[in-house]
């Protein structure tokens, strides 16, 4: 969920950018304390000029696939293959990252994965991060 909502607000904010005239990039690249030629970049680019992976429970190759939808140019799954009772087939995460685009691949590396993947932190719906 955190990876999602990561890449979700980092499109959110490209967006806003490529549609702010050059003296609002200019007062923005200001208020984030970013040069204003790196701020023109990513605007004229509609994209950050960097690669931009997602992680952070990344544990189905639903996931994989979503992060790359929404504009990945990878994923990082260490704990979810690694740690799995079967990490061979779990390694289809790099086929779904791969394919993402591709519904019948999805579908097929999809099939009998057995067991989902066990999270390694409980959820608690209290704990916040800026408290």
């Amino acid at each position: 969920m955190e990876a999602v909502r990561q890449i979700r607000a980092i499109t959110g904010d490209n967006q806003k950018l490529r549609n702010m005239n050059d003296d609002e990039v200019f007062a923005f690249s200001s208020i984030i304390f970013v040069p204003y030629y790196l701020v023109m970049k990513t605007k004229q680019l509609g994209r950050l000029s960097v690669v931009r992976f997602g992680a952070g429970g990344i544990a189905t190759l639903a996931d994989a696939a979503l992060m790359m939808q929404l504009g990945c140019d990878g994923v990082i799954v260490g704990p979810g293959i690694f740690k799995s009772r079967d990490p061979v087939t779990r390694a289809r995460l790099v086929l779904a990252a791969s394919h993402y685009n591709d519904s019948s691949v999805l579908a097929n590396v999809s099939a009998g994965l057995g067991e989902a993947m066990v999270g390694t932190i409980p959820y608690n719906h209290n704990f916040d991060l800026y408290e």
